[in-house]
């Protein structure tokens, strides 16, 4: 498993949109622009029960995330690996990064009943550039 540094780990702590990407069930891939989280050792972001994204999951568990300064197109991250979909604690995860990105004390959007769903990327490759050697 490729590692990510603390570097790259305070850089997606930043509000910067990023683009998941998962495959289709015919292989092509699926882009979505998301909110990230991270943690010590993955990559999170969150979505609902019955989009495409955790349908293409249940299909093939593998994702990637990327993430532009949107000061320095130079300067970016890109996660892809093995995710894991977990239901417990996706309310409290879509709320921190509702918090993160719009300011707001919990998700606004949230459809009556929804079921939020985290997606932890595990990195098994970790692209980069313009960060230190």
């Amino acid at each position: 498993m490729a590692k990510l540094t603390d570097e790259m780990r305070a850089f997606l702590q930043n509000p910067y949109p990023g683009t998941a990407t998962t495959l289709r069930k015919d292989g092509s891939p699926h882009n979505t622009v998301v909110w990230v989280d991270v943690t010590e050792d993955a990559v999170v972001f969150n979505t609902a029960e019955g989009r495409a994204k955790p349908e293409h999951l249940r299909n093939d568990a593998r994702a990637a995330v990327t993430m532009i300064d949107p000061q320095d197109d130079h300067r970016w991250v890109s996660v892809s690996g093995p995710v894991e979909l977990r239901h417990e604690g996706a309310d409290a995860t879509i709320d921190r990064l509702a918090k993160k990105y719009i300011g707001a004390e919990s998700y606004p959007f949230r459809e009556e009943g929804e079921q939020r769903v985290d997606v932890i990327v595990r990195p098994e490759h970790v692209d980069s550039a313009g960060f230190g050697g």
